[in-house]
């Protein structure tokens, strides 16, 4: 399988956040956000994998500054990690002032997409080729992140192993 180059799954998009998409502060409903997210991160993934793809793990976010209505939102993503059959997608989200053109950085993360083939099984996907700083840095960084998201994984195996379904009505 060719390595592919982390610019080939580079994905864009915009979206005008309005105020039915805002919650009681003004601000950029931060579960609507989570959504493009995860469809921008699904794209590229999708790109690199030329396969079907599943999210397997989002990691933290950390909401740097709000997004107030009237903004523009501009989410970036694109693959910058792969191990066997999992891909590690950077995504960044930067709000635009539409009247000043200001625009700020408002958050990062990174998710974990497994490519799989039409009975659910993981499939092989390429190796990255990063080429410019940002990807080098990314890259270089990302076998920690997949042993940290591994060990977090397991962990979270054996806590919710301990807890126990309820029925509401018990």
């Amino acid at each position: 399988m060719e390595p592919k180059r982390a610019r080939e799954s580079l994905s864009v998009t915009s979206v005008h956040v309005l105020p039915n998409d805002t919650n009681n502060h003004g601000t950029f409903f931060g579960g609507k956000l989570m959504m493009y997210v995860d469809n921008i991160a699904a794209i590229s993934a999708t790109r690199h994998a030329r396969s079907l793809v599943v999210t397997a793990s989002i990691d933290s976010v950390d909401f740097l500054r709000p997004i107030f209505a009237g903004s523009s939102v501009c989410l970036e993503a694109f693959v910058t990690w792969s191990h066997h059959t999992s891909m590690e997608v950077f995504v960044k989200i930067i709000d635009e002032n539409m009247t000043t053109g200001e625009r700020n950085l408002c958050t990062t993360c990174f998710l974990t997409f497994v490519a799989i083939n039409e009975n659910s099984q993981p499939i092989p996907v390429p190796k990255v080729i990063p080429e410019n700083e940002e990807e080098q840095l990314l890259y270089s960084s990302a076998e920690k992140r997949y042993l940290n998201r591994k060990t977090r994984r397991q962990e979270t195996k054996q806590f919710t192993s301990k807890l126990t379904l309820r029925k509401p009505w018990e």
